[in-house]
């Protein structure tokens, strides 16, 4: 048998055994997905319908990968790649979970100070190693003994860093655990589908499959896009598809939770408008109080209308949400495009006032929320101190009698929702800033040349060229400051105490979301009001990317 023919003959077997791996493979998953129907009643719903859904696409696909293996059709290679790196990751992770592998993380911050010194041990090595790149060996058959001494002072550092942070004690731990049934299992399964990769990245495989160079070039960019995507699949999709499911149940993060279909949008929807015969009659002579909660009064003259709601939190807090956006986002957006066409100027020092507008928006907000609270003091804060002193000011210059009005800025319920529109204002105006002055400076100067031309002065100029040519910007900035102003949270929760604020006067969604779900449990009741926020997020951004539409310059 000649050599060409053992290698032919080695890679019919390795097909066959992958077709027979892949239809056993399918046949497990279904087995898999009988035997978590029939003995798991004890498991909650959410996770059965997730496995299901799971094994359902695992079995189904392994049958289509043995059958396109069979064929030599290249599918049954990317079919196979695909299901067996998900595998071997799913398997790479529940080892790690059986090993406490991120309990001895948490361990290992406790120690890991202790190893520091040594760390500097091995930096020394590198550096060391680093010096024969400056100062090369004239003996260039054998490799120098400066190379040979930083290799092994890198080594000691390390393994003296190991010994200190007690990481010998970790890895016997670790493998201790793997030894018992689950660990045995993960690692078989490592083992298992690590083989059945390797063998179908091997040339001959690759080659008897009709394996091209785009095939080859459309699975490395996979592979390198494979950690996002499971990282968006499991840390953002997972937890989002969970909420939804979630909101039409009683998840109380205790007790498994239960279908209760639409209840919990019933209760946060549930409003009532009833017509008042006067403007003080009570809101008991006309509503249930065990049910509704009045949530205000409009009067008109000698008669009113009472606004009632099952949940009355939510609606103050869709209220203060709704009035925190209609002014933070104006202010946040109007001085910012005013400020970038001044500093797209020419003017000296511009790059330095660049940098400084821009300054509190990489700022942590927990220091910039706690520097606005001390500001904010009504006793021995800056601004009140600036208000009495120009008060003061105007009343000795014009002997006028003007009363200090000595703002309680976070005790009011009056100004506090305002006093938390000013920091977000602030904070949120240098990022738009540069976002504007990115879109001033794309525009071509020979419009602003033919405007001159023809007489345009500053002002014509700003109305008729900068402000339609700044469309997608501004749309851009628009869109995203809404969205994020609607999410405020962190502001509220640092700045105001109890971060309710005086008679609720600061919740908002985001705040009442966190109180239902992490305070009282209601973690059902949270996911519906999360899916409630995103519907309304996603409504004003609909609605301004339709009149963005309308308004484009760029529509013929």
């Amino acid at each position: 048998m000649t050599a060409q023919s053992r290698i032919d003959a080695q890679t019919h077997l390795i097909l066959r055994i992958h077709m027979i791996w892949r239809a056993l493979f399918a046949v497990l998953a279904a087995a898999g997905l009988v035997w978590l129907w029939t003995s798991q009643p004890d498991m909650a719903l959410w996770q059965k319908v997730l496995l299901s859904l799971a094994a359902s696409a695992a079995s189904i696909f392994s049958a289509f990968g043995a059958y396109q293996i069979a064929k030599r059709n290249h599918a049954g290679r990317m079919t196979s790649l695909v299901l067996d790196y998900l595998a071997f990751v799913a398997c790479f992770v529940f080892a790690l979970n059986v090993g406490e592998f991120f309990i001895g993380i948490d361990a290992l911050g406790e120690t890991f100070a202790n190893g520091i010194p040594y760390l500097g041990i091995t930096a020394l090595g590198y550096f060391l190693g680093m010096l024969e790149d400056y100062f090369p060996s004239k003996n260039k058959s054998s490799e120098s003994s400066l190379k040979v001494v930083s290799r092994w002072v890198m080594i000691g550092g390390f393994v003296l860093f190991l010994w200190q942070v007690s990481a010998v004690n970790g890895v016997i731990y670790f493998l201790g655990k793997l030894a018992q049934p689950n660990g045995l299992v993960a690692v078989a399964g490592l083992v298992i589908f690590g083989l059945s990769l390797w063998s179908m990245t091997r040339p001959t495989i690759s080659h008897a499959l009709n394996t091209k160079t785009g095939h080859e070039q459309i699975i490395n960019g996979w592979l390198f896009l494979s950690p996002n995507l499971l990282g968006f699949l499991i840390f953002f999709a997972g937890p989002l598809l969970l909420s939804f499911y979630f909101s039409f149940t009683d998840s109380d993060a205790i007790r498994p939770p239960t279908w209760i279909g639409l209840e919990n949008y019933a209760k946060l929807l549930n409003i009532k408008f009833v017509t008042l015969a006067s403007p003080d009659q009570l809101a008991r002579d006309v509503v249930d109080i065990k049910i509704y909660d009045e949530v205000g009064r409009f009067t008109f003259g000698n008669t009113g209308i009472l606004f009632a709601a099952a949940d009355k939190f939510f609606w103050l807090a869709l209220r203060n949400t709704l009035v925190y956006v209609l002014f933070a986002v104006p202010l946040s957006v109007i001085p910012a495009l005013l400020l970038s066409n001044i500093l797209n100027s020419k003017l000296p020092g511009m790059k330095f006032y660049r940098a400084v507008y821009f300054m509190p928006s990489i700022a942590a907000v927990v220091g910039i929320s706690l520097v606005w609270q001390w500001l904010y003091n009504a006793t021995i804060g800056y601004i009140n101190y600036f208000i009495t002193l120009g008060i003061e000011f105007w009343n000795n210059l014009f002997n006028l009698a003007v009363v200090d009005p000595k703002i309680q800025w976070v005790s009011d319920e009056n100004t506090a929702l305002f006093a938390i529109i000013i920091i977000a204002a602030w904070q949120t105006m240098g990022f738009n800033t540069v976002l504007f002055l990115a879109g001033l400076q794309n525009i071509p100067g020979e419009l602003y040349e033919a405007a001159t031309v023809d007489g345009a002065g500053v002002w014509d100029k700003f109305w008729s060229i900068t402000l339609p040519m700044l469309a997608p910007t501004t749309f851009y900035v628009v869109s995203t400051t809404t969205i994020q102003a609607m999410q405020v949270f962190e502001q509220v929760f640092i700045l105001m105490n109890p971060p309710e604020g005086p008679n609720n006067s600061t919740i908002t969604l985001v705040l009442y979301l966190y109180r239902s779900g992490f305070q009282n449990f209601k973690q059902g009741y949270a996911s519906a009001i999360a899916w409630v926020l995103f519907i309304v997020i996603f409504g004003l951004t609909l609605i301004q990317f339709q009149r963005q539409r309308r308004s484009s310059i760029y529509e013929s």
